[in-house]
């Protein structure tokens, strides 16, 4: 018997409406299993029960009086630790705000209330956000549910996780170098990026950047799309957030859900393995190519393509060096025993660059970005790894190498994901089996300027291609064996940066 835990957004939400289940319910059995399982993996890192349990109790009384119900009513929905939750402990995985306890929410979190959510707890992430290893000095380690040893990616780990393992239907997150699609990855679940705008933020730093963005995360594209449905808008506080008198431009709610059909074969699809130039380990290059393989054939037309990506790199390296120094250096100057490894490095390397390294970045940046608007005008979507290599044991920092070959940053095996962060445009990681180690395998499709309804629908249509494929279809993992796993945090290394 299917807990209710288990079901989707969709069937969870539609079953509410109906009055068929209670949002009471739904709320006590995703905080059932977060007993059962979460000591294994430790995603879900500060839940006040009694605030989430009359969030649901208020969402049962308005369904009983049979008034209007918001698009999510009555779900459950975990939020990343780097976003503040009235009320509820937010830490952004640092030490110096680990007793925080904010007054206000967010906007993203005042629109998912405002739709009916009820905030069931926060989501662990690395330190600020620095990093794909979701680990950090307040909380610990996340495992990764198919291996609690291994990595669960980031920085949404805890979302990834706690999606993975039932613990929520829906969960929010963000991403700057694949911090949505890096853990949806590795973790068997789906990780929007939206378009730069889309959904907004009022308080990041560098208001003009397109490069870190906010998100939707769920297990599959349909549930997705409904949480970014009730994340979509508009907000003055966000420059990139902008609308025409009278008309919206971006927070359109119904151009993402419900999602309508697309015709594959209308289209044409551009595979690429490494995007010509990401260190991208020959597992996964092999596993890649088994799902190329399968899809090409839905598609009209399917061929080998790279988006040109020459100097991405480069230009990443510094325009998140110069974002981590403006928000960062001051704590690393002031309380440097309370900074991880990940964000002191980056304030380091931000202050080794000049203006005109933050100009030649800018500048390839740009060039990059037209490349690539020449490349969609030939293609409609392109397929490649969400990430460069399987999920490896989250006691390595981060990746040095990939396949004997040493790794240029601490970042650099996002590689796959940054690149089309550069470039602005909305992608996609969506869960296709798993990879010759018997761990997730993350496909990323990526569409084209502002083709945010494109992508969640050509997502969708492969999606509903292979959900009767064992191989291929989403992998679960076992809920079992993480009931009688040993608790994460009493692993020597769990806790903390070292």
């Amino acid at each position: 018997m299917t807990e209710p835990c288990d079901l989707s957004a969709l069937e969870a939400r539609a079953l509410i409406g109906r009055r068929a289940l209670s949002p009471v319910e739904l709320l006590e059995s995703c905080l059932k299993r977060v007993g059962e399982v979460n000591h294994a993996v430790n995603a879900m890192v500060a839940i006040d029960e009694p605030a989430a349990r009359a969030a649901a109790k208020a969402a049962e009384a308005q369904v009983m009086a049979g008034g209007p119900l918001g698009p999510l009513h009555g779900l459950p929905v975990g939020i990343k630790d780097l976003e503040e939750t009235k009320g509820l402990r937010t830490t952004y995985g640092s030490p110096i705000f680990a007793d925080f306890v904010p007054e206000a929410d967010c906007g993203m979190v005042a629109n998912l209330r405002r739709a009916g959510a009820v905030v069931m707890g926060k989501t662990n992430t690395p330190e600020f956000g620095a990093g794909a290893n979701t680990r950090n000095a307040v909380y610990g380690v996340t495992g990764n549910p198919f291996d609690p040893m291994k990595s669960a990616a980031g920085s949404s780990g805890g979302s990834g996780v706690a999606l993975a393992c039932g613990m929520a239907p829906i969960c929010s997150g963000s991403d700057t170098g694949g911090s949505l699609r890096n853990p949806a990855a590795f973790n068997g679940i789906v990780g929007y990026r939206p378009s730069p705008g889309l959904v907004p933020s009022e308080k990041r730093g560098h208001g003009w950047s397109g490069l870190p963005v906010l998100g939707p995360m769920a297990r599959n594209v349909p549930d997705t799309a409904l949480l970014l449905s009730a994340m979509a808008s508009d907000d003055a506080m966000d420059p990139l957030a902008y609308t025409l008198p009278g008309e919206a431009v971006r927070g359109v709610p119904a151009r993402y859900h419900p999602l309508a059909p697309v015709d594959l074969a209308s289209l044409r699809l551009a595979i690429s393995v490494d995007f010509g130039q990401a260190p991208v380990e020959k597992l996964i290059r092999e596993a890649f190519a088994i799902r190329s393989r399968a899809i090409a054939p839905l598609f009209g037309a399917a061929e080998e393509a790279d988006p040109d990506c020459r100097g991405g790199d480069e230009a990443f390296e510094v325009l998140r060096a110069i974002a981590f120094l403006s928000a960062h250096a001051q704590k690393v100057r002031e309380r440097p025993q309370d900074v991880g490894p990940n964000v002191r490095a980056n304030v380091e390397e931000g202050l080794r660059y000049t203006v005109e390294d933050a100009a030649n970045a800018a500048q390839a940046q740009t060039r990059m970005y037209r490349a690539w608007q020449h490349f969609f005008a030939r293609h409609d979507v392109l397929i490649t790894p969400a990430i460069t290599l399987s999920p490896r044991p989250w006691k390595e920092l981060f990746p040095a190498e990939i396949d004997g070959v040493k790794t240029r940053s601490y970042f650099h095996w996002l590689a796959c994901a940054y690149y089309p962060t550069l470039c602005g445009h909305p992608a996609i990681s969506l869960p296709m089996g798993v990879d010759a180690l018997g761990m997730p395998f993350g496909l990323q499709i990526v569409g084209p300027r502002g083709g945010d309804a494109l992508v969640l629908r050509v997502a969708a249509a492969i999606e509903a291609a292979f959900v009767g494929d064992a191989a291929l279809r989403r992998p679960v993992p076992d809920l079992a064996a993480l009931r009688a796993a040993t608790p994460i945090r009493e692993v020597p290394g769990a806790l903390g940066w070292d």
